[in-house]
């Protein structure tokens, strides 16, 4: 077998690799983008919490609920099918989102026609009511997009070359992550006159412009991968029937069976809790910045992990790939416990890029893991089921933290997550056979 410089070098000269990143580059920073300005329009248009937290809603629960159909698409049309159109259509739904706001701010009424006196007054309630029609747009799109993204590379690209690739396209992400806000705020800041009302119109505008351009352009360079391995043709069923097969899939293979639910269950109760107790800590160390810094620090710590996942690869793992999971969350267990009794932001942010690192590395592995167990034919429907367990079981728990935090403090919180945390991956390694789980495929 090459050793990993070899293939690292080999992958740089893979044309379809080139294209992927070329477009994932783009597309994922101008998700950032729209990511801030969203909200922010939302709020200077209205002032109302409520709203958006509805626009945040009618976004991900359509995207949560439809993900499981959009993997069995993917899996009856091809990803790089399903994908094209999903691009399209965040292409046409940005578009109209940069000539509402755009409108928003030039006229505060429409014309029908030359020939009729009628007009339209594009009033903030009807602006928010098409901003409301158009969040639910882009969540659906999501839903078909997220599960066939995740399908094509394993179809695009060899086998032996898949853990750098996922290392190189989530490492990417994760510096989106860190770079697309600042260019959004300065975008808002150069463009707007600070009157109140939705005075950033062009700002706003250029961030849902550029993400409407990145769709384009990422569907561009898509046009140019070319599969390598095209999944099995096989009987046409319905899209329910697809969906249960997938479920089906999952269940037989008993390594998947056993990752899948041990997921599940910690993202039910650890996963969401984190995502509320987060900021009620950076609000408790006092100062709006804090949580920009300790999430930075865990966005780093995820990039560093990441990274040295990519690089590395299987070299670091002194262990069978289950035990290696479970040994993971123990350490992350055993970072978290103590989160809540920091008193400094240093504290915080050592923490939370330790824990970042373990959480990068993991996620490297598991992709590849599962992008190479899983049959091309069922990589949509599986990397659906698997984004189905983050993004439908963490928000209940997140809805339910905010009310468990008024019977108990902060730091009990955090201690009896890592608590659980570690005791669910105790409990994994000695009760179950996850801990034999081989990286290999089979």
């Amino acid at each position: 077998m090459a050793d990993p410089q070899t293939q690292r070098a080999a992958l740089k000269r893979d044309p379809n690799f080139k294209w992927l990143m070329r477009g994932g580059a783009i597309s994922v920073l101008g998700d950032q983008l729209t990511m801030i300005a969203l909200p922010w329009l939302v709020l200077k248009l209205t002032g109302d919490t409520l709203a958006l937290g509805l626009v945040i809603a009618l976004m991900s629960i359509p995207r949560a609920i439809f993900i499981l159909i959009g993997g069995a698409l993917v899996d009856r049309y091809s990803p790089k099918r399903v994908l094209m159109l999903s691009k399209y259509a965040n292409a046409v739904l940005l578009a109209l989102l940069t000539l509402l706001v755009l409108n928003t701010h030039a006229a505060p009424t429409v014309a029908l026609s030359e020939d009729l006196s009628l007009t339209v007054a594009l009033t903030p309630q009807l602006t928010l009511n098409l901003i409301y029609a158009l969040a639910l747009g882009l969540g659906l799109a999501q839903a078909f997009g997220m599960p066939s993204a995740t399908s094509v590379m394993p179809l695009a690209i060899a086998p032996e070359h898949l853990q750098a690739a996922n290392g190189v396209m989530l490492g990417m992400r994760q510096v989106s992550m860190l770079v697309g806000p600042l260019i959004a705020a300065g975008l808002l800041a150069l463009a707007g006159n600070g009157n109140g009302a939705v005075s950033d119109a062009r700002g706003l505008a250029l961030a849902f412009g550029f993400d409407c351009l990145s769709f384009v352009v990422s569907a561009w360079t898509l046009s140019k991968v070319v599969l390598r391995t095209q999944a099995a043709a096989h009987a046409p069923q319905s899209v329910l029937r697809s969906v249960g097969a997938g479920l089906r899939m999952v269940w037989d293979d008993i390594p998947l069976r056993m990752c899948f639910i041990y997921w599940g269950t910690v993202s039910l109760f650890i996963g969401g809790a984190m995502q509320v107790a987060i900021p009620v800590l950076a609000s408790d160390l006092h100062g709006g910045s804090t949580l920009g810094i300790i999430m930075g620090a865990h966005g780093a710590g995820t990039l560093l992990g990441m990274a040295v996942a990519a690089k590395f690869g299987s070299r670091l793992r002194f262990a069978s790939f289950g035990a290696t999971i479970l040994l993971i969350d123990a350490l992350a267990g055993l970072l978290l416990a103590p989160l809540g009794a920091v008193h400094a932001v240093w504290q915080a942010s050592l923490l939370m890029l330790s824990l970042g690192a373990l959480a990068g590395f993991m996620q490297i592995n598991v992709f590849t893991w599962i992008q190479r167990r899983v049959p091309p034919q069922m990589m949509g429907r599986a990397m659906s089921i698997f984004m189905f367990i983050f993004m439908g079981l963490a928000p209940l728990s997140a809805a339910s933290t905010g009310w468990l935090l008024t019977f108990v403090s902060l730091s009990q919180m955090f201690l009896g997550g890592g608590i659980i945390l570690i005791v669910f991956a105790a409990g994994a390694y000695l009760f179950t056979p996850m801990r034999s789980i081989a990286s290999t495929t089979p």
